[in-house]
């Protein structure tokens, strides 16, 4: 047992306290003994098996459980300037170095740094980062700033901070100067971190160009450190930005270098990154269940080691983007849920943007209709803050809104100002043009929406091929209708989604329809029914039971369109869709006539 002083800290194993300037701070159990046992043996690294037998004595536990540990460490070092001491050693172990002089020992040239003093700007700045209370880190580093008191690694945070409070833009310049100031000081592979965040930030705000030159400035960094955390997290903005020039073969390539190198590092940042965007990219060529099976474990992977708010987002989002172009609501559900307990247990008191859009979509999914509404208006205002290059997607969510609810101009208004935002606004876009007699145009669009190599046009192929058959069987043209059913149905690993298989059913009802085959239409109208009760999609539900409701009436079944219809009826009250509840008098109407007229023969 022993006192040990390193830069502003003192750990005394004997009181177990642990101080930083003179002031006592908080440490977990189990994060002290970690701390205590590598300052106890820092002549050498500890293994993990050693860390593991000694924290938990007699316990089995995973090495996500260690990795947690020493991730809160980290952060409690972070305070003092000193998380660079303590080394990850990957597919080893751990140790913490202190013969060499520590970040807060090695200022830049023009990082100042005045030293930190008990009660200082820069210790409350770094002490609310590793409480997560971000607004009152971003003011503290601001007063830090003033009095010249931040290092280079204190820039990085602030910029954090300011992300994790929807105020990119205002990180920017601290990024650059922190590029800047390791630069300076000959760190040129620490400066690639700061300059690959700048490129996710450009290419989040739409910045397509600042982006690759970003990311470019990064490679010349890193240089030939091709085996450092740096590299893979290069290869994965690479694959963004791959995907985002629609080249997503080579976005797959980069992701899995990213994954392989955080791997080999046992880094989980850099493995749950690469592999969240191997998923995705999978997904797009086609790969839907692997595609899925990476994406799910990347989040497992990345939000069990404690990952920091903003790639706790990514992950997160990049489940949801994908959830929501394929149509899978129900895991997009699950997701959305977990998102916002997880946005608020790491001090996102404002949900971000991308996280009221995933919302939204999933609340218009679901029939509710008006809080769907209002919360897609808050994402909007967010989003020209974090990811205006989404700002098309949101209008296209609130076109659908508005669909549903049957408010056909305000539906239109919105489809309009999304495409002219630059995102296509199908299948929503079709289907109100249905709605208005314009199936002409609806076919036209939905054949226009399936050109591009862009990962939105690939990963809503599915959603959109079905809509199209549906919309080709209605204007007459079984054969497009009957091709497009047939790349749904010999493909059923690729789009396994009960939304698709909801739609193609639809489809195939217009096209027995069109046959005269009355009840293998009406058997399609009771699959398309199942499936959007497995979505739990009561809007989808009730058209499609008015749709077997009229068909029942055609074939002298009154008793059974009735009984479609009061289920229907119930389902429009409940979700206030005027468009449903037009629909809902029009076949009353025709329930009425044909029982006049059974009346009238008999």
């Amino acid at each position: 047992m022993g006192i040990y002083s390193f830069g502003d800290f003192e750990l005394n194993e004997d009181s177990r306290a642990l101080r930083l300037a003179g002031s006592e701070i908080e440490a977990q159990p189990l994060v002290f003994d970690f701390l205590a046992i590598l300052l106890r043996h820092q002549d050498r690294a500890m293994s993990k098996d050693e860390l593991l037998e000694t924290l938990w004595p007699g316990v089995t536990v995973t090495e996500a459980s260690l990795q947690r540990v020493a991730s809160l460490a980290r952060g409690i070092l972070r305070q003092g300037g000193m998380e660079a001491a303590l080394r990850n050693l990957p597919r080893f172990g751990y140790r913490i170095c202190l013969d060499q002089p520590s970040i807060s020992e090695r200022r830049p040239a023009d990082a100042g740094g005045k030293p930190s003093s008990l009660g200082s700007s820069i210790l409350s700045a770094r002490a609310a980062v590793a409480g997560r209370k971000w607004h009152e880190a971003a003011a503290s580093f601001a007063k830090a700033d003033a009095a010249d008191e931040l290092l280079t690694p204190d820039l990085e945070e602030w910029g954090l901070a300011l992300e994790c409070m929807g105020r990119p833009a205002e990180a920017i310049p601290l990024l650059a100067r922190a590029v800047t100031a390791y630069g300076v000081a000959g760190e040129r592979l620490r400066a690639a971190s700061p300059a690959i965040t700048l490129a996710r930030i450009h290419l989040e705000r739409g910045e397509l160009a600042v982006a690759k030159g970003w990311h470019k400035r990064a490679a010349q960094l890193i240089d030939t450190a091709s085996d450092s955390r740096e590299h893979g997290l290069w290869c994965w903005m690479g694959a963004r930005i791959m995907g985002a020039e629609a080249e997503p073969e080579q976005a797959l390539a980069l992701a899995e270098q990213a994954f392989a190198v955080g791997r080999h590092l046992d880094d989980p940042v850099v493995e749950s990154l690469g592999l969240i965007y191997r998923g995705f990219f999978k997904l797009c060529l086609g790969e839907t269940k692997a595609g899925q099976e990476d994406q799910d474990l990347a989040a497992a992977l990345g939000l069990s080691s404690d990952v920091d708010p903003i790639v706790g987002g990514i992950l997160y989002c990049n489940i949801l983007w994908a959830c929501r172009n394929f149509g899978d609501w129900s895991r997009a559900n699950q997701w959305t849920l977990g998102y916002e307990d997880w946005c608020r247990g790491h001090g996102l008191e404002d949900l971000s943007g991308s996280c009221r859009l995933h919302r939204a979509e999933v609340l218009g999914v679901h029939g509710t209709l008006k809080e769907a509404e209002a919360l897609v208006r808050a994402a909007l205002d967010q989003l020209a803050l974090d990811a205006p290059w989404a700002t098309g997607d949101a209008l296209r969510v609130l076109g659908d809104i508005h669909l549903a609810a049957g408010e056909f101009t305000e539906a239109e208004t919105a489809y309009r100002a999304s495409h002219a935002a630059g995102w296509d606004p199908q299948p929503g876009l079709a289907l109100l043009q249905l709605e208005q007699g314009q199936a002409e145009a609806a076919f036209s669009a939905l054949e226009r929406s399936l050109v591009g190599n862009g990962w939105p046009t690939l990963q809503r192929r599915g959603m959109v091929l079905a809509t199209l058959a549906k919309v080709a069987a209605r204007t007459n043209r079984r054969e497009r209708a009957k091709e497009v059913i047939a790349e749904l149905e010999t493909q059923p690993q690729r789009w396994p989604m009960a939304s698709v298989q909801a739609l193609t059913a639809e489809a195939k009802a217009e096209l027995f329809m069109l046959e005269e085959r009355f009840a293998e239409a009406a058997r399609e109208l009771q699959i398309a029914c199942s499936r959007w009760n497995e979505v739990g999609s009561p809007i989808n539900v009730a058209d499609a039971r008015l749709s077997l409701a009229a068909l029942l009436i055609k074939i002298g079944d009154r008793s059974g369109a009735e009984l479609e219809l009061g289920t229907a009826l119930a389902a429009a009250k409940k979700v206030d869709s005027s468009r449903l509840m037009r629909r809902c008098e029009k076949l009353k109407d025709l329930i009425v006539g044909a029982q006049a007229l059974t009346v009238g023969g008999a």
